[in-house]
């Protein structure tokens, strides 16, 4: 997500709408350096073709956090009770 200020904003607001809407980016304005509001597309991707046009851009994990979220998958897998047999089984 990028930041930027309210006023930066204010001066670049049609590129600002054309790089949220047409490219699925968002935004946090900025005003005195706090957080004042978050600029998002209105609408999700509604298509397959639409979703994998956007996801190229969309952040990505490290090899650290990948392995970090795997080992995490791993542990949680390992914590889940096994699963009853059916009745009927």
């Amino acid at each position: 997500m990028r930041s930027l200020s309210v006023t930066e904003a204010a001066r670049n607001f049609s590129d600002l709408i054309n790089r949220v809407h047409f490219r699925g980016e968002s935004a946090l304005l900025l005003k005195g350096g706090r957080p004042m509001v978050r600029v998002v597309p209105a609408r999700a991707p509604s298509t397959g073709r639409e979703l994998a046009a956007l996801w190229p851009r969309l952040p990505q994990l490290s090899p650290t956090e990948a392995e970090a979220m795997a080992r995490d998958l791993a542990d949680a897998r390992a914590a889940l009770l096994p699963i009853p047999p059916l009745q009927w089984d």
